[in-house]
This record gives C-alpha cells, sequence and structure tokens, in this order.
C-alpha cells in the first residue's frame, strides 16, 4: 500500500500550477497559493484521504501531463529501494506478548480511531511499531509527572539489532527509538519534547538531545526534538522492558510512541537521490524556458537568468546540485552538504529562500550536473538564455585584472642598452668606445667635443665636456695623440665632476 501511496505522491509533485488547481478543485479544496502551498495541500489530501476518486483524478491529469512517460515516475522511486518515509501508511505490528502499557493501564492493540500520526523522518525507516501513539495523562495536579510504558522484543526483534551494523561506535542501524509529539488527530505531528523531560529505561537515564546554542544576541536557544536511542539500555531477550518518562505537565497534551526503526546516513540517503530523483536535462531546459517565456502583461522583459556555481551553503563549487521541487529559483545547492547537515541538525530548510526542504521533494538537476563538468574551476557563475541554452559569466573582478594585465602603456619604453633605440652609447663600454673615436679627430678643427659614430651606428657623445674646458686644455686632441701609445702616460684628464670625461651618464 505505501508504495501506491509514494506513486500517487510523486505523480502530485511533478504537476504543474494548473493540474494542481485541478485537482483541488474537485476535491472541493481550496486552489488558491503559490505552487509550493498547493503542492503541500494535494500531497496532504492524498496522504490523508486516498480514496478511489481521488487516485482516479491524480493519475488522468498525469496521464495527459506525461503520455509517453507513464513509467517515469514508478523507475522514480522503485521498490528496490527503501523508502525511509514509510511510516504514515504502515500498518502497525504488535508483539504476541498482548498489549501495551502505559500509566499502567492496559491499552487495546488495535489503532483508535483519531490516530495521532508522527511525521515521517527522511534518515529513520520504521520496521515496526512497538508502542503506538498514546496520550501522556497526569495522575495528579504536580507539575512534574511521571509516565510508564512497558514492552518486550520478540526473539527475531533481538536478532535484528544484534546483528545490524554499526553506524559508528557503540550505534547501531537497527534501533529502537521513543518519539514524543503533541496530541493531534488533524495532519502529521513533529516530534514535541515536553518541558523537563528525562527518559529511564530499566532503571537507567538515557541520553535526551540538549539544546542547540544561538549565535545571534537575545535568541534562545533551540532544542532539538528528534527520536529518543534507547537500544543501549533494553534486554535484548524476553525480559519486560520499562520505558519511564518525566515531563512537565503545563497544559500540553504530549502522546508517546516507540518503534524499531532502521537508520539512514547522509551517504544512504545521497544513494537514494541519485538512483531515484535525477531531473533530466530536458526537463531542466523546459523549466528554464518557461521561466523566460514572454509575458505580453510585464513590462520587464527577462532575457536571461544568473545561477552561481557556487553552494551557498560551504561556498565552494558545487559537487552535485540539487534543489527543491517546490522553490521559485533555479539555483541550487549542494546534496552531499546538505544531507550531512541535515543528519547533525535536522531543519530540512532550503538554503536559498528558506522554504521547507523535504527530502521526498528534493531533486539533482541534470543540466547544472553537466554544466558543472563542461567548465573550468575559474568560472563561478553561468546564465540560462531564453531558448535553454546557456553561457558563462566570468567575474568582474576577474576581467578587470585581465584587462590591466594585457593593456600596454601609451608611450614606448626607451632600451638605455641599446644604442639604435636613443642615439647614446651604453654606459658600460662608453670609454673604449670614445677614447678610439677621440684619437680619430685630431687635427680637425671645430670637432672636439662634437659627436663621434660609434661602431654600431650610434653617436657617442662627450657630455662632461664645455666651452671653459674647451679653452684651458686647448682641445683635448692633442693630448690624445701624445700620451695615447706611451706606456707611462698620465691618468685621463677629469672633468670637473671629478668622473672620467669619457663616461657618459645616460640616468
Amino acid at each position: 500500500v505505501w508504495m501506491e501511496l509514494v506513486r500517487f505522491q510523486n505523480m502530485v509533485k511533478s504537476f504543474r500550477v494548473s493540474d494542481l488547481q485541478t485537482l483541488l478543485a474537485s476535491m472541493g479544496r481550496s486552489k488558491s497559493g503559490l505552487k509550493q502551498d498547493l503542492v503541500g495541500r494535494a500531497l496532504r489530501l492524498v496522504q490523508t484521504e486516498y480514496s478511489p476518486e481521488l487516485l482516479k483524478n491524480v493519475r488522468q491529469l498525469y496521464e495527459s501531463r506525461f503520455p509517453k512517460t507513464s513509467g517515469w515516475l514508478a523507475a522514480r522511486r522503485p521498490e528496490s529501494v527503501p523508502v525511509n518515509y514509510s511510516s504514515l501508511s504502515s500498518s502497525p505490528t504488535a508483539t504476541s506478548q498482548g498489549a501495551d502499557y502505559l500509566n499502567g493501564i492496559s491499552k487495546p492493540i488495535s489503532t483508535p480511531a483519531a490516530e495521532v500520526k508522527l511525521v515521517p523522518l527522511p534518515f529513520y525507516q520504521t520496521l515496526e511499531t512497538l508502542l503506538l501513539p498514546t496520550e501522556l495523562i497526569a495522575q495528579n495536579s504536580e507539575k512534574l509527572q511521571d509516565s510508564q510504558c512497558i514492552f518486550e522484543l520478540t526473539p527475531s526483534q533481538a536478532d535484528q539489532i544484534r546483528n545490524a551494523s554499526e553506524l559508528r561506535p557503540g550505534i547501531r542501524s537497527i534501533q529502537v527509538v521513543l518519539r514524543i509529539c503533541y496530541t493531534d488527530s488533524i495532519g502529521v505531528q513533529e516530534d514535541q519534547y515536553p518541558p523537563n523531560i528525562a527518559v529511564k529505561v530499566n532503571q537507567s537515564y538515557c541520553h535526551v538531545p540538549g539544546y542547540y546554542p544561538s549565535n545571534k544576541p537575545g535568541v534562545e536557544p533551540r532544542r532539538p526534538c528528534r527520536p529518543i536511542n534507547i537500544t543501549p539500555w533494553l534486554h535484548l531477550s524476553n525480559v519486560t522492558n520499562r520505558v519511564t518518562i518525566t515531563w512537565g505537565n503545563f497544559g500540553k497534551r504530549y502522546s508517546v510512541a516507540v518503534y524499531l526503526v532502521r537508520v539512514f546516513t547522509a551517504a544512504d540517503l545521497f544513494s537514494q537521490l541519485k538512483l531515484c530523483s535525477v531531473e533530466s536535462a530536458e526537463r531542466c531546459r523546459e523549466r528554464i524556458q518557461d521561466k523566460l517565456r514572454f509575458d505580453p502583461e510585464s513590462e520587464i522583459a527577462t532575457t536571461g537568468l544568473r545561477v552561481s556555481l557556487i553552494c551557498p551553503l560551504v561556498k565552494m563549487r558545487l559537487g552535485v546540485p540539487c534543489r527543491v521541487l517546490t522553490c521559485a529559483h533555479l539555483q541550487c545547492f549542494d546534496a552531499v552538504f546538505f544531507l550531512q547537515m541535515n543528519e547533525k541538525k535536522p531543519t530540512w530548510t532550503c538554503p536559498v529562500c528558506d522554504k521547507p526542504a523535504p527530502f521526498e521533494l528534493l531533486t539533482i538537476d541534470g543540466l547544472l550536473s553537466e554544466i558543472l563538468k563542461e567548465t573550468s574551476e575559474d568560472i563561478e557563475e553561468i546564465e540560462y538564455l531564453t531558448d535553454g541554452s546557456w553561457r558563462p559569466i566570468r567575474d568582474e573582478k576577474e576581467r578587470e585584472r585581465e584587462r590591466e594585465r594585457s593593456n600596454t602603456p601609451d608611450y614606448p619604453v626607451v632600451d638605455i642598452c641599446i644604442p639604435e633605440a636613443n642615439g647614446h652609447s651604453p654606459a658600460h663600454s662608453s670609454t673604449s668606445l670614445t677614447a678610439k673615436s677621440g684619437s680619430s679627430s685630431v687635427g680637425m678643427p671645430g670637432v672636439t667635443g662634437a659627436p663621434a659614430v660609434a661602431p654600431g651606428g650610434g653617436a657617442v657623445v662627450d657630455l662632461t665636456l664645455d666651452s671653459s674646458s674647451e679653452e684651458e686644455g686647448g682641445g683635448a686632441g692633442g693630448d690624445s695623440e701624445d700620451t695615447e701609445d706611451s706606456a707611462d702616460s698620465p691618468a685621463p684628464k677629469r672633468g670637473r665632476y671629478n668622473y672620467d670625461k669619457d663616461l657618459v651618464t645616460a640616468y
């Protein structure tokens, strides 16, 4: 039965707004609201009513929407995959020992007409019900109450626990858990602890999850209400197990239930997600085209939608892009990190828009998965276009850095070591060049101090001479002729700046 329920739920999740409105209207329900509201309303309708008329309407709408792909949904949640939210429709089983007890009073096995239903939890698959949801009853007017329940494990159940693999040291994958919620028969109930809760199992107090500290000033710490693992303190035999719940009686009504469950890890849920909930690239393109389709009533035409390739949870590049079917945005988050985060602190909230993100509505984006494989690590954003195609968007700062690297100065750079570039000799070779050129100008009036021609074709200019030095020395040519070949010639003449007159200052 539960597999049929899951199949019809998945049909509802694939509907468009018009399909959801048609379904809700046919069953006399309100069809107003956003898509996520309509989906939630339709899913609750399927869970609670499950009538032939409702199922017929769902099937007709689905077959009109996907006439050629009627087998798609069945493949989305195949029977070989353990579905961990089957507790809603699974018929509870009881042990052969007879009755369950609460507050010392025997309770019948049969499910009451107004049964309290606990919300299915992604990390827990209910295998058997050991104690149906039963109300905690105050025995007196005291604010602190003690309530007891008694149950026994069958040999088969005890063997299941003994032979179960370990998730981590001391924690088995098959557990007996205690769940507490508000007593309300309308809809499904989330786990909710009463004030001053303490749980004793066979005379030993067991661990109850504490409070999460709050990082925000003025915000009270929040307590995660999740199933309480009582397995380590149980008698894994035919000995009776006694559980005592201490709770604060402040006007709220609470119910307690005990289940034998299989506990999944984030890796288990990720395997289910990859196998069952991948939206094809073609379907993703259809979704993009629907969003970018021209709306004549809109004053602004949307030509593209930008999507970041960085996960909003961990600020790293997406590995497995995931989103919620009921969310309006195309932005994805990383499936692995999202599941690991909810394994430690279950919030099941979309990190993009902060709306509910239950596991059964998660889907892997097939198109973005392809884009991540085709793009390099430096691409952090892409843009979807109206035809369903996409283009990479480079970061503005990176583009600015590339422009700075590619730009060249507006003026030429002069290399002072190349004579042809500026007409001057390099400083390190000017002495030998000017000495030889000076001797060639002997006896030529008016050429002292004039530019000499270097072997490379550049002119060598003696910048240390001026008119006064020419007058005092009577010309540089005579001195150089008399002393050039002499072994004990005097030191070369120096100018007024006390360095060799043939050196050229190039800086």
